[in-house]
């Protein structure tokens, strides 16, 4: 198994632990997603892949119709997606993925979070070299040889397929999200949920004390509405 493998298998997922929460970031997903492309799902494949993510959270198909018709409303704000790099204490990269309608507001939050941590908020490009930027995609395992449609996929970018206990999982680079996703769907393969990631290239062991002043932080970071991702390199 591979890096995109551990990483997800040793990562704690507190953002989602209030679904409430999983939700409203969701909804900003749709707003933006119908901003770019239009309320229909069948012509706006970034909107096809929110509303995935929306079913894979048990998000009610009232809650998606409604944050759709929403974001289709002239006067519905815009969101922006804003990257945020620094460190937190120990040399620890921090990657912080925003989505906000105020970058004035999240630029003094995110700010004082690593100010009030001992951390420090770097500039762009300080730490986004340090990890690899990938897509993944979840699909219905069955009916499918994970070795056979490992061997198709590599075709269009993939990198690692590997089965768990919700289905087949297939990492592939960034760039790669377009065309896995068309493939999949032009072969009628159910596509659970899909999503980025960014993986460290290096990560640091810490002791208990040291992991404590770090967390500290990223729980400060990730109870932020404006964050909707964040990825460190502090050993799991």
């Amino acid at each position: 198994m591979g890096r995109a493998f551990e990483f997800r298998k040793a990562r704690k997922m507190k953002r989602w632990s209030a679904m409430s929460k999983a939700f409203t970031r969701i909804g900003k997903d749709i707003v933006m997603a119908v901003k770019e492309g239009g309320p229909d799902p069948d012509s706006n494949s970034r909107l096809r892949a929110v509303i995935q993510n929306a079913k894979s959270v048990n998000m009610p198909k009232d809650n998606i119709e409604r944050a759709i018709k929403r974001a289709s409303d002239k006067s519905q704000g815009d969101f922006k997606e804003v990257l945020f790099e620094g460190y937190a204490p120990h040399g620890i990269a921090i990657l912080i993925e925003t989505a906000t309608d105020n970058n004035t507001r999240t630029v003094a939050n995110i700010r004082s979070y690593f100010n009030k941590c001992d951390g420090n908020l770097g500039t762009s490009g300080s730490v986004e070299f340090m990890f690899d930027h990938t897509c993944n995609f979840r699909i219905n395992a069955e009916g499918i040889d994970p070795e056979e449609i490992e061997l198709d996929m590599i075709d269009f970018g993939a990198e690692e397929v590997f089965v768990d206990d919700d289905g087949i999982l297939i990492y592939a680079p960034f760039e790669s999200f377009g065309s896995i996703q068309k493939e999949l769907e032009s072969r009628n393969i159910e596509i659970l949920s899909s999503g980025f990631e960014r993986i460290p290239q290096i990560t640091k062991e810490l002791s208990p004390e040291q992991r404590e002043e770090v967390e500290k932080l990223l729980e400060k970071i990730e109870e932020d509405d404006d964050v909707q991702n964040v990825f460190h390199s502090m050993r799991d």
